[in-house]
């Protein structure tokens, strides 16, 4: 079986098919990625096959964080689609056409935000499933904002329009497979499965090989006191110098019992404390079994890779699907909701307190921890490749 993964330049979306990809060829099957080259090569294995797919915009794609990261919710909502993902979508769909052409590919797997994956596999008749790298779109995200869902509605008609798919039978959705949707998390963390039709397969979280970060100074993690990360990822750092101020103030408080492995730039941070570790990235997975909790902006990725080593969270959600993920990992007793743009540090100290101390937030961490096991993470994404060619 040949797959092709189509993708954003973006490291947690790329990541989950990292680990299907590497399952599939463990089992004999062929796989490439098709996506900006230059972006993808950071992030994916030096081997992967890559076939380049919007390269034009790939750089530029990145560089429109630094305008977004500041922007909220409906804002951000629209920029998100006027500014990246149709653009993205329209200048892939030739270099995912040649890939297609090219590799020849039994099933096609499409990231949500990799529109032009759906839009050219149903144009030359392959096979498609989605790569649902976060769980927020399954889950009637604008309910209670029809007008917004409306507006959304009407960006993705408008670009099937544009390909001239716009009167295919069912007025389909590219975010969606009709066949397969692989969605990376369990009904314990998205909350109750039954309004999900059976081709949503939940397979848990699938963690695959990363980039090798810098040297992390592992000497210095104090085995007296209990440890937390504080990561806001990639993408959001820069927008985070209010609430690196919290984390200090509450770092200060807890210094005696808690060290704060901070994941920061140190041109915001200035001078840490000694009571707390500033590394400008940190190599998370291989840290995460030495942890205690995390805080962090709700990410989807960075929820998932801590509830999978039955760490509490305390979450502080900026935009895009972050509050979806925040309000999940809440409703499952997970952790503590606190505010990003106007969290002090007592109302820090006070949530990481709480989900150091009392057992509830552990358990439920740990109960998905045990749900994500079960659920088969690569290996089931894999099987439910394999019936769908």
């Amino acid at each position: 079986m040949r797959v092709l993964f189509t993708v954003p330049p973006l490291a947690g979306h790329v990541n989950p098919t990292v680990a299907v990809g590497a399952e599939l060829a463990a089992r004999g099957h062929e796989v490439a990625w098709t996506g900006p080259a230059a972006a993808l090569a950071r992030l994916l294995p030096a081997q992967a096959r890559i076939l380049p797919a919007g390269e034009d915009v790939g750089g530029g794609y990145s560089a429109l964080h630094e305008r977004w990261r500041d922007l909220r919710g409906v804002g951000a909502l629209r920029f998100l689609w006027e500014e990246a993902l149709v653009p993205l979508a329209r200048a892939m769909v030739p270099g995912v056409t040649r890939a297609v052409r090219a590799f020849g590919p039994d099933v096609l797997v499409a990231d949500q935000q990799a529109l032009a994956g759906p839009l050219v596999a149903r144009r030359l008749g392959v096979p498609w499933a989605t790569s649902a790298s976060t769980s927020a779109e399954l889950t009637r995200p604008f309910a209670d904002f029809p007008k917004v869902g409306e507006w959304v509605a009407g960006q993705i008609s408008g670009l099937l329009a544009e390909y001239g798919a716009a009167g295919d039978p069912g007025g389909w959705d590219p975010r969606f497979s009709e066949r397969l949707v692989l969605v990376f998390s369990t009904p314990e963390l998205v909350g109750s499965a039954g309004d999900f039709p059976p081709h949503h397969a939940f397979v848990g979280p699938a963690f695959g090989a990363r980039p090798p970060s810098p040297g992390f100074p592992w000497q210095r993690l104090d085995p007296a006191r209990r440890r937390v990360l504080v990561s806001l990822g990639t993408l959001n750092q820069e927008a985070g110098a209010r609430f690196y101020g919290a984390v200090l103030g509450a770092a200060e408080r807890l210094a005696e019992e808690v060290q704060f492995v901070l994941a920061a730039p140190a041109a915001l941070i200035g001078a840490a404390p000694d009571h707390v570790l500033l590394q400008e990235s940190v190599p998370q997975l291989e840290l995460l079994p030495h942890l205690d909790a995390v805080v962090c902006h709700a990410g989807h990725n960075t929820v998932c890779e801590a509830l999978a080593h039955g760490l509490p969270l305390v979450v502080a959600p900026i935009r895009d699907d972050q509050p979806i993920v925040a309000r999940q990992v809440v409703e499952a007793g997970a952790g503590i909701r606190v505010r990003f743009g106007r969290t002090r540090a007592e109302e820090l100290r006070d949530a990481l307190t709480a989900v150091l101390d009392e057992p509830g937030p552990r358990r439920a961490a740990r109960r998905i921890q045990a749900s994500f096991a079960a659920a088969g993470g690569a290996a089931a994404a894999a099987d439910r490749l394999e019936k769908l060619s």
